[in-house]
């Protein structure tokens, strides 16, 4: 293996395992917290979660094999089944992030009417929507055998070598999935939360006139509280900011070399090297990896979850190892006990013995005492 396959190698089971850790903690953090399960945006988190775990388990192994193989690991059927999974769970996951911006655009803009206008029938409807879109794609490439394992990318995904004889038709489609999937949620993604930042920076410019007037208003207040003030509301601002950057960033930066890359070989105007190929699906592997922190744990209620869920566990774990040590130390006691009461029946018996034979010494000495008296008055 080259030396740059060793690193992707690494970095793609790091991904797997992170991955898989991950999304599985938010998995049980929904499960466990009926307060997240009635939340509208906890359905879009699951259905992101859901596609993220199929994906690490079903194409990133194979990513991996193929990596160390230096070829397709598996036979032409599973391929298939995997590269209809690579479509579908890749334009999923996309769309329900814009489905979530749309989410925190209605809940920020529009704080007092949020429950009326996003309920879980919406939820609903919108999830089916991308399920049916991500659907009827992998569906058509899967018909019309376009999907197998491609040696530039090291997985099986849309292969273009497989529609020689339908090439523009491919191109289109190509073009179309990207530009409905990728660079339409990249559009409500940058719309939706400029906006929130743009209301988030509205209030806390407000909130910052009011800290201001207060702190004229208090004429005797310490120089140090009201510098404080004034770093609390810089890192309020800059809270605000780098959450938005968070959530737009790991989109453009996992997604955005793949798809060009993808542009990039339909019009063949330069060779491709395999090794960028193969880091740029790594690259959107790993946004199955980000997702889970930047959507769920890093947020107060995941977190606090989570945190229950290890206290109740290590709290048994406490409980189990108390209760066995109560338990030798009551087997412990019980065998001192033993030993002791042992000790008494023989003390006891070594007692009995001793009078016994004092009482056997006594009785001789007044027999002896009684013979020698009868034979002095018979003399």
């Amino acid at each position: 293996m080259h030396t740059v396959e060793v690193v992707v190698s690494l970095l793609l089971v790091v991904i797997i395992v992170v991955s898989l850790l991950s999304n599985v903690v938010v998995l049980i953090c929904f499960l466990y917290n009926a307060e997240i399960r009635k939340q509208v945006p906890g359905l879009f988190i699951l259905n992101l979660t859901f596609c993220n775990l199929l994906l690490t388990v079903s194409n990133m192994p194979l990513t991996l094999g193929g990596l160390i193989y230096n070829g397709h690991p598996g036979g032409h059927g599973f391929c298939q089944i995997v590269g209809f999974l690579d479509t579908f769970l890749t334009t999923n996951s996309m769309l329900s992030m814009a489905a979530l911006s749309i989410d925190r655009w209605v809940a920020v803009v529009f704080p007092l009417s949020y429950h009326s206008r996003i309920r879980h029938r919406d939820a609903v409807i919108a999830l089916g929507y991308t399920w049916i879109h991500s659907l009827s794609f992998s569906v058509v490439a899967s018909c019309l055998s376009w999907v197998g394992y491609h040696q530039l990318y090291a997985s099986c995904t849309l292969c273009n070598t497989r529609a020689s004889g339908m090439r523009t038709q491919f191109v289109i489609y190509t073009l179309v999935l990207h530009s409905v999937t990728f660079l339409l949620s990249l559009v409500v993604l940058c719309v939706t939360y400029l906006k929130v930042l743009k209301v988030a920076r509205f209030h806390c410019k407000r909130i910052d006139v009011i800290t201001m007037q207060t702190l004229v208003l208090l004429v005797d207040i310490h120089p140090s509280v009201r510098q404080r003030c004034l770093e609390e509301q810089k890192r309020r601002r800059q809270r605000a900011t780098r959450k938005i950057s968070t959530f737009i960033g790991t989109f453009v930066v996992c997604f955005t070399p793949y798809v060009i890359t993808r542009v990039m070989e339909l019009l063949e105007l330069f060779p491709i090297s395999p090794h960028w190929g193969v880091v740029c699906k790594c690259l959107a592997y790993s946004k199955a990896a980000c997702d889970p922190f930047v959507y769920s744990l890093l947020r107060h209620q995941y977190r606090k979850t989570f945190h229950d869920i290890m206290n109740r566990l290590l709290r048994r774990r406490s409980l189990t190892t108390r209760r066995l040590e109560n338990g030798r130390a009551w087997k412990r006691e019980k065998d001192d006990r033993t030993r002791e009461e042992e000790m008494k029946e023989k003390a006891e018996e070594k007692e009995e013995t001793g009078e016994t034979e004092r009482k056997g010494n006594m009785t001789t000495k007044s027999n002896t005492k009684e013979l020698s008296g009868t034979t002095k008055g018979t003399g």
